[in-house]
């Protein structure tokens, strides 16, 4: 992406996916900052550029995509409602949709997922969103840009609701829930409340950030996009809506369309399936988790902080400093690590070299495509989470009392759906010191079995201003019934100690005993019948 045109006021950049885009100048200088930079090494997809040789594409150029999205329906909107949306509004979601992704980790989402989620000592439940909002303050500071801001009209004083505004939409404000009927959000008035469904709309899943991450992944993936993001951006309107007695203003698309609407998850689910869950991709990022875990704490890959000491590769996201420097960079260090540091002196120096040197042969096996087999994949039944943790520790237990060495299946991924939307990488993975925990991903419309139009609202020609829901049965008689589809892999690690034929012998006996444990438990079995990407009704045979 590259810099066509500069005036004083704005650069114009020629990009691959919405072609000549303006951006102002204060988004310029946040681009033009450390920070910012970073997500030139951050790959959007993670390790599908392992499986897929066109996604090569980062967080830079989708930031930048998200934020012209964000600015071009704000403005859209801001044509119909001008007295509601003021110039400080559009311009603070514009910088919400160029900064939203500053907090991801390497290979994206792949770090915020399989591997903080095997980190043991974290307790909560990290989020990259949460990063975001620290490294956008971290900008602000080190760049002085909040005098900047207030050039432009923002107010960044200590009470400045500008910065909380933009905080507030990176942050899924959705999330949080209302006391005693109060408007629960600080940075815009409840007559503004549409401006949250921008760039981050957990009610309905639609936004910018689907809207670029739709065409642009597309686009490099090679594979057909069938949503029309202009077009529900000309449609687009602010209404009001009637909720629990109350009237709030969303953002609503015309009647007639609803069922084109479909098209975003159906193109969500495509992607996710095709790509984001392919499972040769899985195989990669597994063994780039099992390669960092080993070298997390060790003292050449600690990462400096701002106070002068030093973190594991697992805790630079708690300073903005250290976590500056994270980026997918860490798998060449691993891979091309010079040998020949002093000799260890202490036994647990020897470990971390040992740790290292596997982590080495780990990627190594990676860049000559000698991957961890995916031995098993099965269908299941709706069963509770306990029920499918149940399982899959039986049929571990059941490999290991057939004679074969629990440690060789160490990579149990369970796929179903999550509520949250984001790409789709929670792992675990059983083993002989952890027999008790399970791996699982998600794959299907992004709001678990809930059908996500459902709680999208519409006007009608002859009622503009108005908007209300439109129920499935109006809309289209071969929608979906089921928004989710599940599936159970298991990943075999295959020794390097055996030889070609040793593996393939292997990696036989493992699919036929996996066979008859899904016919024994009521599986099916998918090994050789791999569910179609394209396929109209998601989880539903």
């Amino acid at each position: 992406m590259e810099n066509q045109r500069e005036t004083k006021e704005s650069k114009v950049f020629n990009d691959p996916i919405h072609g000549h885009i303006e951006l102002h100048p204060l988004l310029v200088k946040i681009i033009d900052t450390p920070q910012f930079q970073r997500l030139r090494n951050i790959k959007q997809l993670g390790g599908v550029y392992f499986v897929y040789p066109g996604a090569s594409h980062n967080r830079f150029e989708h930031s930048i995509g998200v934020a012209h999205l964000a600015g071009q329906l704000a403005k859209k909107l801001a044509e119909l409602k001008e007295s509601l949306i003021s110039d400080q509004d559009v311009l603070c979601v514009q910088i919400a949709g160029l900064c939203h992704d500053l907090g991801h980790g390497p290979f994206s989402h792949f770090f915020d997922g399989m591997f903080m989620d095997k980190i043991q000592f974290i307790f909560f439940k990290w989020r990259h969103e949460k990063a975001s909002i620290e490294m956008f303050k971290h900008l602000l500071d080190k760049n002085d840009l909040k005098k900047v801001m207030g050039e432009y009209g923002l107010k960044v004083d200590k009470d400045g609701t500008d910065l909380v505004f933009i905080e507030e939409m990176i942050e899924n404000p959705q999330d949080k829930k209302p006391q005693n009927d109060a408007w629960p959000y600080k940075g815009r008035e409840e007559k503004k409340s549409f401006l949250y469904e921008i760039v981050s709309n957990k009610k309905t899943g639609i936004d910018v950030d689907k809207f670029d991450y739709f065409a642009r992944d597309c686009h490099h993936l090679g594979i057909p996009n069938s949503f029309d993001h202009q077009r529900f951006v000309m449609f687009a309107r602010v209404c009001d809506v009637e909720e629990d007695r109350k009237k709030f203003k969303h953002i609503c698309s015309r009647d007639k369309e609803s069922a084109n609407l479909y098209d975003i998850f159906q193109q969500r689910l495509s992607i996710h399936r095709r790509a984001c869950q392919h499972k040769i991709k899985m195989a990669v990022e597994i063994m780039l988790k099992d390669a960092l875990i080993l070298v997390d704490d060790h003292p050449d890959f600690k990462i400096q902080n701002s106070k002068g000491g030093t973190f594991h590769i697992s805790q630079a996201n708690g300073d903005m400093e250290a976590y500056t420097k994270l980026t997918d960079h860490v798998f060449e260090r691993i891979l091309h690590y010079q040998e020949g540091r002093k000799e260890s002196s202490s036994k647990e120096e020897m470990q971390k070299e040992s740790d290292l040197e596997k982590a080495r042969e780990i990627l190594q096996r990676v860049m000559k495509r000698d991957l961890y087999r995916c031995v098993g994949q099965a269908k299941f039944k709706k069963k509770s989470e306990e029920e499918i943790k149940e399982r899959l520790k039986n049929l571990v237990n059941d490999i290991q009392d057939d004679g074969k060495d629990r440690d060789e299946v160490n990579n149990v991924t369970l796929t179903y759906t999550m509520g949250n939307e984001k790409p789709i990488t929670k792992k675990y993975s059983y083993d002989k010191k952890e027999p008790e925990k399970s791996e699982d991903v998600t794959l299907g419309y992004g709001m678990e079995n809930v059908d996500p139009i459902s709680k999208a609202y519409y006007y009608r020609k002859d009622s503009p201003d108005k908007g209300e829901p439109i129920p499935k049965s109006d809309v289209f008689s071969v929608l979906p019934d089921w928004f989710s589809d599940e599936m159970l892999r298991v990943y075999w690690k295959n020794p390097k100690e055996l030889k070609d034929e040793d593996i393939k012998t292997k990696e036989e006996e493992f699919k036929e005993f996996f066979k008859d444990w899904c016919k024994d438990n009521g599986y099916k079995d998918l090994n050789k019948e791999v569910p179609s990407a394209g396929r109209a009704t998601p989880g539903n045979e």
